[in-house]
């Protein structure tokens, strides 16, 4: 069962590329949020896609939205790739999936490699957006455009 539009982003923690444990309620339903799932640190298009999100992170906050990164790294890969791209948001490690589970991001390549999927909820946490490609950059695009109607 996946998230869609209209449904509330559940409750979830993990922990950060700095080692503390994240609640989700300490940013869902106090602020607009974008949640994107990525595949894997340090790899070509989640690079992209991570920079990107870097490069308009300004446009981000000044939309009064907090950007939270996920996939089934480490937090200390975490550490490593925010560090080496200086990425000023959350990254958050998901290994054993079941936040990927919870939003129901699906796998992509034939089921081998974990999807990638944005998820933009609005300042009371209800989905405003669920955008899911392949292609990294468009996801930054999407969420920003969803984030100044809002």
């Amino acid at each position: 069962m996946s998230l869609n539009v209209g449904d509330v982003i559940p409750n979830f923690s993990a922990t950060d590329q700095n080692g503390n444990v994240f609640d989700s309620q300490m940013v869902v339903g106090q602020k607009p949020v974008v949640i994107y799932f990525y595949p894997k640190d340090d790899t070509r298009v989640c690079t992209e896609q991570a920079c990107s999100f870097r490069d308009r992170y300004e446009e981000f906050r000044e939309l009064g939205a907090e950007v939270i990164g996920i996939s089934g790294d480490s937090s200390l890969s975490h550490h490593s790739f925010a560090d080496k791209y200086r990425l000023p948001f959350i990254l958050l490690s998901d290994a054993d999936k079941k936040i990927r589970k919870q939003f129901g991001v699906p796998n992509d390549y034939l089921g081998l490699i974990p999807g990638r999927a944005t998820y933009v909820a609005d300042k009371n946490g209800v989905i405003q957006l669920v955008f899911d490609s392949t292609s990294g950059k468009i996801h930054i695009e999407k969420a920003l455009e969803i984030l100044k109607t809002m």
